[in-house]
């Protein structure tokens, strides 16, 4: 098929279409082969996935007839600004399906784009060199039919290359994939979206769940974090593995409603979605390990920098098990301890203040109950399954033990740190 639309296109061009040119266009018309040929050659030099064109005579010949198809097609259509017909949409997203069947990458699809595109404005800027600074006029044209156009075969590609992903692998790493595209800007999530049957918001809260012990991802796991992400309708991802067997989940959780651009959404709670809490809990219970989650809020266009936050977020808020059901933390919940970390005087002047609570009883986990239910002493009891005396008598003993009345401005300032950061594993 490849070598029939070149055996035809090739000569109709160079024999019939030259003459009735403009300068512009007919340069470009006659290093079709030569641009062709670098185009495959920058391929192979710049994106590792290409290596096996060095070692494959027959990939080759066939990415050049692909490369040399669509720069015919340039030639042929934009001196009259034509569209690409379907059958030519047709065949992009064929070459997309070939390249998604041959195990390629999306970061390897977006290299591949971004290379193509700055090889093909290279190659105008240099046919018009050629024509010494001559034919504005075509060069407009051409400019004015490489960016639509451009974007129509793009999108073909696209969708090829989601098609065949959609056949070779698993739903919850479609859904990863999505995840990921999220996160790195690229316009691929809504073909990978549309094939998950899921809808992208206009905001979303990047939630990480870290875990300083990541579980072996097995068939089970899988199928629960499959369960969770049709039910909660959220695209997941696994972030980096650590070299100490740390690791965290990432979870896009739409944001119902439209927020105003101008809001800061990390410090509105109203912006983060109402079932996030159960939510977390869900995933929480289905990883069945200790975690830390926090999340940060951003329109589609800034998550990357909102996983940033999130990120940073979850290594100061604490850890919890499971059964003591972890809630989400924010911006507003950390902010005190995520200064303090950047700071190691302060923080170590915090780590002296929690030594002295070592000796105990529980003074700690008595300090985070508290604090955790507004200190309010007999919901705080409740909770401790202590009698109300045995919470006064450990709280009376935190101030002897610190100087610090925990239910002062001074004490819920300093202990509510001190206590956030043990519970992080920050001091571990």
């Amino acid at each position: 098929m490849n070598a029939v639309r070149i055996s035809t296109v090739a000569p109709f061009v160079r024999n019939d279409m030259l003459a009735s040119m403009g300068s512009l266009f007919a340069e470009l018309a006659r290093q079709v082969s030569t641009n062709a040929r670098r185009e495959v050659e920058t391929y192979t030099r710049e994106i590792p996935e290409f290596g096996f064109l060095d070692k494959d005579p027959r990939a080759r010949v066939e990415t050049l007839e692909h490369s040399m198809w669509l720069r015919h097609r340039t030639v042929e259509l934009s001196p009259h600004n034509g569209e690409l017909s379907d059958d030519d949409l047709g065949y992009i997203a064929s070459m997309g399906e070939l390249r998604a069947g041959a195990g390629m990458s999306l970061d390897g699809r977006q290299q591949v784009l971004r290379v193509h595109t700055a090889l093909m404005l290279r190659e105008i800027n240099e046919a018009t060199e050629a024509q010494r600074g001559g034919g504005v006029d075509e060069l407009m044209r051409m400019m004015t039919w490489f960016a639509p156009q451009g974007d129509r075969g793009i999108g073909a590609y696209r969708q090829g290359f989601v098609r065949v992903l959609r056949r070779r692998i698993p739903y919850v790493e479609q859904v990863a994939l999505l995840a990921r595209s999220l996160l790195d800007g690229d316009p691929i999530s809504a073909e990978l979206a549309s094939a998950v049957d899921l809808e992208l918001p206009d905001y979303c809260a990047v939630t990480v769940f870290r875990l300083p012990d990541r579980p072996t991802v097995d068939r089970f796991l899988e199928n629960e974090i499959e369960t969770l992400v049709k039910s909660h309708q959220v695209p997941v991802v696994w972030g980096p593995e650590h070299g100490d067997g740390s690791g965290e989940l990432i979870a896009l959780v739409p944001l119902a409603g439209t927020a105003a651009p101008h809001l800061v959404p990390d410090l509105l709670p109203e912006l983060i979605p109402a079932h996030l809490p159960e939510l977390v809990r869900d995933f929480a219970l289905a990883l069945g390990r200790p975690c830390a989650v926090g999340t940060a809020t951003a329109p589609l266009s800034g998550l990357a920098d909102a996983l940033d936050r999130a990120r940073r977020i979850s290594r100061a808020a604490p850890l919890r098990p499971p059964s003591a059901r972890p809630r989400p933390h924010t911006l507003a919940d950390v902010f005190v301890e995520l200064a303090v970390a950047d700071v190691p005087f302060v923080d170590e002047w915090l780590r002296t203040v929690a030594r002295n609570l070592d000796s105990g009883p529980d003074l700690v986990a008595t300090l985070d109950a508290y604090y955790r239910h507004d200190m309010h002493r007999g919901v705080t009891a409740t909770a401790l399954n202590v009698h109300t005396r045995t919470l006064d008598y450990r709280l009376r003993r935190v101030r002897e033990l610190t100087g610090l009345d925990p239910g002062s401005t001074r004490g819920v300032r300093t202990l509510g740190a001190v206590v956030a950061r043990h519970l992080s594993g920050a001091w571990r």
